[in-house]
């Protein structure tokens, strides 16, 4: 893991990369988060289209927390810190220095938490914060999606009759690409999934492509990532199947991705309920991530009855200028 402060005292950003995971994962656990991004795995999913790059605050020997860098040299921004609470305004202090004195820029952080915003209690006239509404991850409460109806009992019973139901609950995407014949035909063919992009176009979900690099990221770093999985079959081809991991400290399960062929009736619901159903059986919080602002997708989201949501935030530093309508909504763009 990359060392973290240099003789000027500023932090050292590094690139995040697959082997970081094991030495960074305590820091996603020092205070409650209900975002998507309070596990390890979205990090990584998200690492290269954001071009993200952490570094360790250390005050001498104590570690304060885990900082995020993200964007170009032109625009750059910051996530919120994985800090304690009673850390964040150190960690909130030193990006800010970084931002201020290292990148020549007033600090930019998007889709922070509002746990933290609550807890930094920023003042209005130096920051800007701004939820960013298109961000919110969608929460359920997990028994009820355990036990969710939104089909009659029928139609997803049909479902389940007529598939191969595999779902591989604590096995890493390293076991599944061993070279034991065995596991190895079991394996996803994930080539379903540039097939399945494809046909969706470019206007109504170009997000899918930074979605897609990011599942096949995962499986060539399958060595050092243990992701929790599932998938169903019909006739041998797989035709759904499902990605997510545990926030351990709020019995929160995210699902950081779930994909089916919308040509099959119930097969969305079926992934979605016997996937919690066998690996996350005890999670009391479901996140199922944002909408991106898509209509379609909201209604989706909304269609599993939320309980709530986790709401995310833009801080921009106002630095004695006064920020435009057209500023706010371009650094909204993520």
């Amino acid at each position: 893991m990359d060392s973290q402060k240099n003789q000027g005292g500023q932090p050292e950003f590094h690139h995040f990369h697959a082997g970081d995971i094991a030495g960074y994962a305590h820091f996603y656990e020092l205070r409650s988060n209900l975002t998507s991004d309070s596990t390890p795995l979205e990090s990584f999913l998200w690492r290269k289209y954001f071009d993200a790059r952490a570094a360790v605050l250390r005050d001498g020997e104590r570690e304060l927390g885990l900082l995020w860098l993200y964007g170009t040299e032109e625009e750059p921004y910051a996530a919120m810190p994985l800090a304690r609470e009673e850390d964040l305004p150190a960690c909130f202090e030193a990006l800010q220095h970084y931002f201020r004195e290292v990148l020549k820029k007033p600090l930019v952080i998007k889709l922070a938490d509002g746990g933290a915003v609550n807890a930094l209690n920023l003042s209005p006239e130096k920051y800007l914060v701004e939820e960013e509404e298109d961000a919110k991850d969608y929460l359920y409460d997990g028994n009820a999606l355990r036990t969710q109806r939104q089909l009659p009992a029928c139609a997803i019973l049909a479902v389940l009759l007529t598939v191969t139901l595999l779902v591989l609950v604590g096995v890493s995407w390293h076991l599944l690409r061993s070279h034991d014949d065995h596991t190895r035909k079991k394996m996803p063919d994930l080539t379903v999934l540039d097939k399945w992009r494809g046909g969706k176009g470019e206007e109504v979900e170009s997000h899918l492509d930074r979605e897609v690099d990011g599942i096949h990221d995962l499986l060539n770093h399958c060595s050092e990532i243990s992701a929790e999985t599932g998938a169903i079959f019909i006739d041998g081809e797989l035709e759904a199947f499902s990605v997510g991991s545990l926030n351990r400290r709020d019995s929160m399960a995210v699902i950081h991705i779930e994909k089916a062929n919308p040509e099959i009736d119930g097969l969305y619901q079926a992934i979605n309920k016997e996937f919690l159903c066998r690996a996350f059986p005890e999670a009391a919080i479901i996140n199922r991530e944002d909408d991106v602002g898509l209509e379609g997708l909201r209604k989706s989201k909304l269609s599993y009855y939320p309980s709530g949501f986790a709401k995310k935030f833009l801080i921009m530093e106002r630095s004695g200028a006064e920020l435009s309508a057209d500023q706010v909504r371009a650094e909204m763009q993520y």
